[in-house]
């Protein structure tokens, strides 16, 4: 078939066009466009594809993605532009039908058999575009092969919204510049970042409501333990209490649960009748156990999705075209997948790496119009609370230095045993833990005092209005925490200061931000410039996690600001 005579008319965002001229003004062999999930990647490929098969420097288009659904996905998106891409292309043919511009496979099918597709792209001028790039690394042998199979393709263009890992396994037709650190870094040719894309309104703006509680266990010598959610603790503890909140037998997920489907039935009501939830679980089996738990919660039957059931992608696209509420997956839905309507989410996962965090958020971030908001319900763990609080962080990839502080590194492998458990673990048994609304977190500021799951003061965070820009948003979470405030001081005058660690944390985390905010009126300066300026001076993760000495820093600096 021949190419289209011309390139898709359709608009292009602001971003789109700036990219698509630094493209078209060079036409490098290799580009490497770098934009948070949500903001387009996809459309701004076929453009790109669209020009170069129109102005006949390519004669034929192939493009990797990870999983087998984005085969499907781009193949669907592709059409919509004029251009034919076969996603059912095996290996095991040569050839695929003259009236196709191209195919749509998977890194795992590129490394099964990479001089097919080496033979199939020395044969006419490819380009190929590299769904999450990234993926590149994630083998050796997935590395060589697609090195192998497509180091002569004309036209190379790569993608990526999280163009980092988590090793030191170098990604693919990726430029590493030295830093002034010495140390190589990945360098894009074009990037849009979250904060960008909230500013254009082209993602939605995500509040993250994290859950605390009291957890208790049972080891396999038949010790019994209790450790609660957001406070220090060794990394095996705080693994343990993790694995205990997210029981799906436990109190703690039906809780939380609770909770985010009360904020998808405020967003349905509220503006956005179509909103969606997914819960994203650990494994199938607590994945099958949360549908159950929903089932009994809603009335109804939610949307499951397992990686390796054949009918997933149809599962997924019928749920993306439909109203029913909540979807429950593993991995597959965690990367790549377009469902614009999810608007909550429940993070029931112990994943913890950014570049599994980072992916999963994107699924929530898909603007569709202005005012929505995203709700991501997760366990007050500090690595994820620093992970949300820095949602807007810009990270490459970095070769020849570790990314992640050692405790990361000890919290990982605890992980690891309690997913993997060995003989000795076997004998673990969660025995229950409570759940509570430890804070909200937005835009990298924390907002709220701890309060029980089920409570009027939860109510009030779990009934914000589904559509607020992010301004209004801000506002509104500060409004109900003086609210909040108002009503214990009313009602507890006289009460003794908590001397809890929990307490304590919490009462700095309230102070600091109350000073934030009059510096913010003072300065004219927007609340996150402040926070990052205070953690350039005085050190130390975000609000979120920050320690009581952390806090207190903090506190004197902010007052040194505003004097």
């Amino acid at each position: 078939m021949r190419a289209s005579e011309a390139p898709s008319t359709r608009a292009l965002r602001g971003w789109q066009r700036r990219a698509l001229v630094r493209y078209l003004t060079t036409k490098p062999q290799d580009f490497l466009l770098v934009a948070t999930p949500g903001a387009g990647k996809t459309a701004f490929a076929l453009r790109i594809a669209g020009e170069l098969l129109a102005d006949r420097s390519i004669d034929a288009i192939t493009v990797v993605v990870p999983t087998e659904h984005l085969k499907t996905q781009w193949a669907l998106a592709a059409a919509a532009e004029g251009i034919a891409l076969d996603p059912k292309f095996r290996n095991s043919a040569a050839h695929t039908s003259a009236e196709y511009h191209g195919i749509v496979v998977t890194y795992a099918q590129v490394a099964s058999h990479p001089t097919r597709h080496r033979v199939r792209t020395e044969g006419r001028r490819t380009l190929v575009i590299f769904d999450e790039i990234h993926h590149g690394g994630d083998a050796k042998s997935w590395g060589d092969s697609i090195r192998e199979a497509f180091g002569d393709a004309t036209r190379r263009l790569s993608l990526t919204g999280t163009p980092f890992r988590s090793d030191d396994a170098a990604i693919p037709f990726i430029r590493y510049e030295p830093d002034g650190a010495g140390v190589r870094r990945s360098a894009a040719d074009h990037t849009y970042g979250y904060a960008e894309a909230l500013a254009d309104g082209v993602v939605r703006p995500v509040v993250f409501l994290a859950y605390s509680g009291e957890t208790r266990w049972r080891d396999s010598a038949g010790a019994e333990y209790a450790a609660r959610l957001g406070e220090p603790a060794s990394a095996e503890h705080v693994a343990r209490a993790w694995r205990t909140a997210l029981d799906p037998a436990g109190e703690w997920m039906p809780a939380v649960v609770t909770a985010a489907d009360t904020r998808l039935r405020q967003l349905r009501a509220g503006g956005v009748p179509d909103a969606g939830g997914m819960i994203i679980a650990s494994d199938q089996k607590a994945a099958r156990a949360y549908a159950v738990l929903l089932q009994r919660i809603t009335g109804e039957h939610p949307t499951l999705v397992l990686s390796d059931d054949p009918g997933s992608s149809e599962r997924i696209a019928q749920f993306s075209a439909g109203t029913s509420s909540w979807l429950v997956a593993v991995r597959m839905v965690s990367e790549g997948v377009d469902v614009p309507r999810l608007a909550a989410g429940v993070y029931a996962t112990s994943a913890s790496t950014p570049l599994f965090f980072a992916q999963a958020i994107g699924r929530f971030v898909r603007s569709r119009r202005p005012g929505e908001t995203a709700s991501v319900f997760l366990p007050s763990v500090p690595t994820l609370l620093q992970l949300a609080s820095e949602l807007e962080a810009q990270r490459n990839h970095v070769l020849g230095e570790p990314h992640r502080e050692g405790g990361d590194d000890e919290l990982e492998a605890a992980q690891r045993r309690e997913t993997e458990p060995s003989e000795a673990d076997n004998g673990f048994m969660s025995l229950g833990a409570d759940a509570e609304l430890d804070q909200v977190i937005f835009d990298g500021s924390s907002f709220g005092t701890a309060t029980p799951a089920g409570s009027d003061e939860e109510a009030d965070y779990l009934g914000l209005p589904g559509l607020l820009d992010a301004v209004q948003m801000r506002e509104l979470l500060r409004r109900r925490q003086d609210e909040q405030l108002d009503r214990r001081t009313r009602d507890g005058a006289g009460v003794p200061a908590p001397v809890t660690r929990h307490g304590q944390l919490r009462d700095l985390r309230r102070e600091l931000n109350a000073l934030v905010s009059a510096a913010h009126h003072r300065t004219g300066k927007p609340h996150g410039w402040i926070h990052n300026e205070l953690r350039r001076l005085c050190g130390g993760p975000p609000v979120a996690a920050a320690s009581t000495e952390q806090l207190k820093a903090r506190i004197n600096a902010v007052r040194g600001l505003t004097a």
